[in-house]
């Protein structure tokens, strides 16, 4: 499962290095192809990151239930939104979009283990 994981991160990344540099080899930098893998970064990162902290928290006993599965769904649709958001209105508004989807899995994190309005 792991050569697996690392195989299709190593993949993507390397496909999405590529088509950022053709895009700004045509001088097209803000091009669809590199917003879409800046995105994909940007969520990759969060799910690294937030997987790794939900991992060291429920290891400790700080939470009781952590879902890697449903911050992968909530990664795709904010992604998906965050995508739409920077191609029609920028780049700022998307990273809006991105640090609500943040919050709303730490929303989700809290209520699921009871810390919030349970």
């Amino acid at each position: 499962m792991t050569r697996w994981a690392l195989a299709v991160l190593v993949s993507t990344l390397l496909i999405g290095g590529a088509t950022v540099f053709v895009a700004r080899a045509l001088g097209k930098s803000g091009s669809r192809a590199s917003v879409a893998v800046s995105v994909v970064a940007h969520w990759l990162g969060a799910y690294v990151l937030w997987s790794f902290l939900g991992g060291l928290a429920l290891h400790y006993g700080f939470v009781s239930a952590y879902d890697t599965a449903l911050f992968a769904i909530l990664a795709l649709a904010a992604g998906y939104w965050q995508y739409v958001t920077v191609v029609t209105r920028g780049r700022h508004r998307g990273l809006v979009v991105f640090v609500a989807g943040q919050l709303a899995w730490l929303i989700i994190l809290l209520y699921q283990n009871g810390m919030l309005w349970n």
